[in-house]
């Protein structure tokens, strides 16, 4: 059974969750257009109109393939969900309702749960601000559930890229494997701190030939394929700097490939599974908006400890792939607790302000070495000056955003 089936066996069609972006609001703010039709087709996301006024939306959609499928809105980084319905059984109709502040939005629809969706198209929110009522309790939990879309969003299209670049490694079609390598990796780069919750999960993925030495722990996930397609020449050095990293090298074999391919696909099914179960959904409702904060501390660290040294992808040198993705999901993460640090007043608007600034430096120049779109240079390209500014901006920001926790959670 290939990885695809085996994820869509998992999946039930439950009922829809209906999320509400920013709590209640008085019914004199829903405009009276605000009713969507979507069609959620094999090929395409058709929705009724792409403008609406700011306020209460609705998105009745309806399920037009043979697979289970989702309708998102995404902010206008593409993203951030805003709202979601998933699990929308074949030929059957479900309802998102969301509160649409003015901005740019796109929707997209994903049959079968998994990869990148169908049928993107911007969506276009007019008017004022809507002001917003209801409970902090209520917003919270709002905000750890579209925290919870997010990341399994991600994953959802990990598994088949993961899938591609796996048969590309296993077929020995290494060009394909190379190409493929940094942007699968981006989806998992996103949402790590939830794979490193797990145990074992995060080194059978993730680790470095370093570290994995270090522990006593066989060496298998991405950085091990990674060693085959990008082999070491005789006289390079391990990422600890001192023991040749050719010495006692072999390039696997077609069926220690295999092996290794198999390997990564059932580790990374296992992190779809666990983002699709009640423990998941138990832990981050424990953890609140305050695990969502240090979330994003969490994968700032990531770009502090790893990527910002190169030691992350040392044969591919594709660490600013890994940097970037980590940023994105470091930024995705704030976005939805800044308004409970903006709700504790001028201190609160003031360290908000400051965090949007490092983030928005820090954007600026990775922006000069490339984008996850277009490609980044090798690490090997970067200058000191270089490195040296990456690494003042991360400390900048990561002054502030150390203070993010504890301020939403006042």
């Amino acid at each position: 059974m290939t990885t695809s089936h085996r994820v869509l066996a998992t999946l039930a069609a439950a009922g829809a969750a209906v999320l509400v972006l920013s709590g209640c609001v008085a019914k004199s703010d829903v405009a009276a257009d605000a009713a969507f039709a979507v069609s959620s087709t094999a090929t395409d996301c058709a929705v009724s109109a792409a403008t609406a006024k700011s306020g209460t939306l609705t998105f009745d959609v309806k399920n037009d393939t043979d697979q289970v499928s989702e309708f998102y809105l995404l902010a206008e980084d593409g993203l951030r969900i805003v709202g979601e319905v998933e699990n929308i059984a074949p030929a059957a109709s479900r309802t998102l309702t969301v509160v649409a502040q003015p901005g740019e939005y796109f929707t997209l629809c994903k049959p079968g749960m998994i990869g990148d969706g169908v049928g993107k198209a911007g969506f276009t929110v007019t008017g004022d601000r809507v002001a917003v009522e209801g409970p902090d309790a209520e917003q919270k939990q709002q905000a750890v559930d579209l925290y919870a879309a997010f990341v399994k969003d991600q994953v959802g299209q990990l598994v088949p890229a993961v899938e591609d670049f796996v048969t590309a490694y296993e077929s020995g079609d290494d060009a394909t494997a190379r190409e493929l390598f940094p942007q699968t990796r981006a989806f998992y780069e996103r949402i790590e701190p939830v794979a490193e919750a797990l145990g074992d999960l995060d080194p059978r993925i993730d680790y470095r030939e370093v570290d994995a030495v270090a522990e006593g722990l066989d060496w298998t996930g991405f950085h091990r394929i990674e060693k085959d397609l990008w082999v070491p020449a005789q006289d390079a050095l391990n990422a600890d700097g001192e023991t040749s990293a050719w010495q006692d090298w072999a390039p696997s074999t077609p069926q220690e490939r295999a092996d290794y391919g198999d390997l990564l696909l059932a580790d990374v099914q296992e992190l779809y599974e666990y983002v699709h179960s009640d423990d998941f959904t138990t832990a981050l409702d424990d953890q609140g908006i305050g695990g969502i904060s240090n979330g994003a501390i969490a994968l700032l660290d990531e770009v502090a400890t790893g990527k910002i040294s190169g030691e992350e992808d040392w044969w591919s040198g594709t660490d600013l792939y890994d940097f970037a993705a980590n940023v994105e999901g470091s930024k995705m993460a704030f976005s939805l607790v800044k308004d409970f640090a903006v709700a504790q007043g001028e201190d609160g608007k003031a360290l908000v302000g400051e965090i949007e600034a490092g983030y928005a430096s820090l954007d600026d120049s990775l922006a000069a070495h490339g984008s996850l779109t277009d490609g980044f240079v090798g690490y090997s390209e970067l200058t000191e000056g270089d490195k040296r500014e990456f690494t003042d901006l991360i400390n900048a920001l990561a002054e502030p955003l150390s203070q993010l926790t504890s301020t939403v959670l006042d």
